[in-house]
């Protein structure tokens, strides 16, 4: 499926408020947040100088913000745009913006080369470009000084089959051999739904950043151990200190090999060579 930069924008300004209101609804999306967040503790400098790609309204940014870091908030969608300037104003984490722009990650047109400390790519935009993935990776290394750091997600392809098995059921048995085989969830192989992307395998997404000067530093899955069991999830949300165990358990599994392409995301850190 060819990347169309114009559909990935549709999507994301008719999804509009709920990309900022989906990890409060369920508790699976508190534990891919949780996780997300320890990423960006673990491997962004306080007050480094960030550019955020598919920055979306924010949930990110904010926490970029609590780590003095400067911030270039980036996003195909408009909408998702002004909901980032909206919720940055209201909470106080649009003061460490320096601007906001409308842009491509397989571009990433006038910012200036080695200008960056991290990029943080969160979201799954490497997951949107399909074919022009090496175009993404090579943009983000060109605007990232020597020994900076990537930090970002895509949908995994073996968590992504984990928590949607169903599928298995409800499609046609070569759909979901297909979506396996390639990894491109289209409309060709799965018409019943509006979400097109690419989920890689573990191994694909680091040979990808690999071949573009990059040194993985981290890789975990997100969603690994807590996957598919909601009714738990809502019942150990209600009790702290079993709520915290479960985050500790989540983060330290979901990095283990076994578990790394068990989640819905994959997420990894790379230094710049």
């Amino acid at each position: 499926m060819p990347y169309d930069p114009a559909t990935v924008e549709s999507y994301f300004d008719a999804f509009a408020e709920r990309e900022w209101q989906r990890f409060d609804q369920s508790p699976l999306g508190a534990v891919h947040e949780h996780i997300h967040n320890l990423f960006l503790h673990r491997h962004v400098p306080r007050g480094a100088r960030v550019l955020e790609v598919g920055a979306g309204p924010g949930r990110f940014t904010q926490r970029l913000h609590e780590l003095g870091c400067r911030i270039v908030v980036v996003d195909l969608s408009g909408v998702q745009l002004d909901l980032n300037r909206k919720y940055g104003n209201e909470r106080g984490f649009a003061k460490s913006v320096e601007r906001y722009a409308k842009l491509d990650i397989c571009e990433l047109s006038g910012i200036p080369d080695q200008s960056f400390d991290v990029v943080v790519a969160f979201g799954g935009p490497f997951s949107y470009v399909f074919e022009r993935r090496e175009d993404a990776a090579a943009s983000c290394r060109r605007v990232l000084r020597s020994g900076g750091v990537l930090v970002a997600s895509v949908m995994s392809l073996w968590g992504a089959i984990h928590r949607h098995l169903a599928a298995l059921r409800d499609l046609p048995v070569w759909s979901m051999m297909d979506i396996i085989a390639t990894g491109d969830l289209t409309v060709e192989n799965d018409p019943t739904s509006s979400h097109k992307c690419h989920m890689y395998r573990s191994e694909e997404f680091v040979a990808l950043l690999e071949r573009h000067g990059f040194t993985i530093q981290a890789l975990s899955a997100s969603n690994a151990v807590s996957t598919n069991l909601d009714p738990l999830l809502v019942e150990l949300r209600k009790q702290p200190d079993r709520w915290r165990a479960l985050l500790d358990i989540e983060a330290e599994a979901a990095a283990r090999p076994g578990f790394v392409d068990g989640g819905t995301h994959l997420i990894v850190a790379a230094e710049a060579s």
